[in-house]
């Protein structure tokens, strides 16, 4: 035999799950005042959508260490941020860096102007 207790708790269950739920919003009602206010408390709807790495300035980039590796030689270039900006100044797109220090460097020479150099692949710590 159930107790009184469980038989008062047990209704209060089945009452909970008689009960309509709520009916879900239209596409066409109205967006509620909290859920706005939330999306604008969003840290990420403050600024610009996130560019990859390597179209950042040299300025913007928050990576102490910047790594840049050759996916046909496997060669990883790395400079510290304080340096590249030093050498290349604050507003040089990574990229164009990058490019730069790995050609200095290239061991891969084929005499033909689409082949020679490396091919960049930006790291992504």
């Amino acid at each position: 035999m159930y107790s009184r207790k469980q038989i008062d708790k047990l209704a209060g269950i089945a009452d909970q799950q008689r009960r309509p739920s709520p009916p879900e919003p239209a596409p066409a009602d109205q967006i509620p005042d909290a859920l706005w206010q939330s999306l604008l408390d969003d840290p990420r709807a403050a600024g610009k959508p996130k560019q990859p790495i390597q179209q950042c300035r040299l300025a913007d980039i928050h990576h102490h260490m910047l790594r840049v590796e050759c996916s046909r030689c496997s060669r990883i270039v790395e400079m510290q941020k304080a340096e590249a900006i030093r050498y290349f100044g604050a507003d040089a797109i990574w990229k164009n860096v990058g490019q730069r220090l790995l050609d200095q460097t290239c061991t891969n020479r084929t005499g033909r102007h689409e082949e020679d150099g490396c091919w960049p692949d930006w790291a992504k710590e």
